[in-house]
């Protein structure tokens, strides 16, 4: 099962944050509380640009797994890349520092104000899902007198063995144009002088653990590529998406080595940047969510430790069933006992993780492990619950990077009928 990483360890049975103690952090910060790794993040980056060294290619992290400012400032002075899929992504990636000559902008239902917005500040690339979505960045470009740098999304369906839920590569997914239309479309775009067509999209799905749907889907990608080329639409680069798994349970994580290899020797000679969005495989280790059991409830066949952190702090386990390592933050010599970890939330669903075997009691804490993805950015306000703090530990120190939202500011913009 995943237990501690490099960056999130035990000394003499605490569990520490790089060089912090989890349970100073919940002292000094509260609980819940999302902690992130800042040197975690910087090595899972790192491991993508040694294993793309030489060959051309962008680094382009996907920024819904984790939009918080401080970890695209982390990412952003590593010169990396960002993957946005909307107009607040936008924002958010300029407002850390982020380089719109690095940005390329995914998602199937862009809006005329977020097309209107990154050709203003000329993005890298939008990756275009659908002929509508084409047709509308040519009228916007044209209007602005500017010429909108385009890649296709293709949807190869290859089925990538995940959660329906987080597959994106299939027919039936909304994603991405069809295999069998992209020629037709590739030459419509490039007959619109306010396109410059300069690449092809793709991304399969997440959590993605095997190099074997990579293989197939970038054969069938660079087969069209040649097809295009006879065609004369020459392009300059493949975006191979994301999708790259980790270790929640049992997985073994996917070898980005392995996964290079397989890309770089997919091109092969064909004059191609290499473009990927990794969000997860960067974010998802590098944070914890801690939270303290605040009640043991015993039913006649069941064990409950209902604690502070909730369905709407982190939805996954709800939404996916997925599975989260929950560890205690100080191990002791209390009796184990089998657990559901529940929230306070009044819905059945609201539960961290079930039939849990754990060393605890009232007031101790807990962490949900590689909860640094898809954690606060999918949190909600549900029972008019403040979301979390979050915490960046750089080096010795650690820094609110978020604060604690108060209740009252969730109503703030609401009024009483006159």
């Amino acid at each position: 099962m995943q237990s501690t990483t490099e960056h999130f360890h035990r000394r003499k049975g605490a569990l520490f944050a790089q060089s912090y103690a989890c349970s100073q952090l919940a002292e000094d910060f509260g609980t819940p509380l999302f902690v992130y790794s800042r040197e975690s993040l910087e090595s899972s980056w790192q491991q993508f640009a040694d294993a793309l060294e030489g060959h051309e290619h962008l680094i382009c992290y996907a920024v819904k797994a984790n939009s918080n400012l401080a970890v695209l400032d982390v990412l952003a002075r590593l010169g990396s890349g960002f993957d946005i899929v909307s107009g607040g992504e936008l924002k958010r990636v300029l407002a850390a520092g982020g380089d719109p000559d690095k940005i390329v902008f995914s998602g199937v239902g862009k809006t005329r104000q977020e097309l209107t917005e990154a050709l203003e500040v000329g993005i890298r690339c939008f990756n275009v899902e659908s002929e509508p979505e084409l047709d509308r960045l040519a009228e916007i470009a044209s209007a602005l007198n500017v010429v909108a740098p385009v890649s296709l999304r293709i949807n190869p369906d290859v089925d990538a063995q995940t959660h329906p839920y987080i597959s994106t590569g299939l027919k039936e997914n909304k994603f991405g144009v069809n295999m069998s239309d992209a020629v037709d479309i590739y030459k419509r775009a490039a007959q619109m002088p306010s396109l410059n067509v300069q690449g092809m999209d793709c991304h399969i799905g997440s959590q993605l653990t095997s190099i074997e749907p990579y293989k197939d889907a970038l054969a069938r990608l660079m087969s069209l590529i040649d097809q295009l080329d006879a065609e004369g639409i020459k392009l300059t680069h493949i975006d191979v998406g994301g999708g790259q798994g980790i270790c929640y349970e049992d997985e073994q994580p996917l070898d980005i080595k392995q996964w290079a290899v397989c890309v770089i020797d997919a091109v092969g000679d064909r004059k191609l940047e290499i473009l990927v969005e990794p969000g997860r495989f960067i974010a998802g280790p590098a944070g914890i969510l801690l939270t303290r059991v605040e009640y043991i409830k015993q039913n006649e066949d069941k064990h409950f430790a209902i604690v502070d952190a909730a369905m709407n702090d982190l939805i996954r386990p709800a939404l996916y069933s997925a599975w989260q390592a929950i560890e205690a933050v100080e191990l002791t010599d209390t009796p184990a006992k089998e657990y559901d970890v529940v929230g306070p939330v009044c819905e059945s669903a609201d539960f961290l993780g079930k039939n849990r075997v754990l060393a605890i009691e009232q007031g101790d804490l807990l962490a949900v492990m590689s909860a640094g993805a898809y954690g606060f950015v999918m949190s909600s306000n549900y029972n008019t619950r403040g979301r979390a703090a979050e915490v960046m530990v750089s080096g010795d120190d650690a820094y609110v990077v978020r604060e604690r939202e108060e209740v009252e500011s969730l109503f703030a913009g609401e009024s009483l009928l006159p």
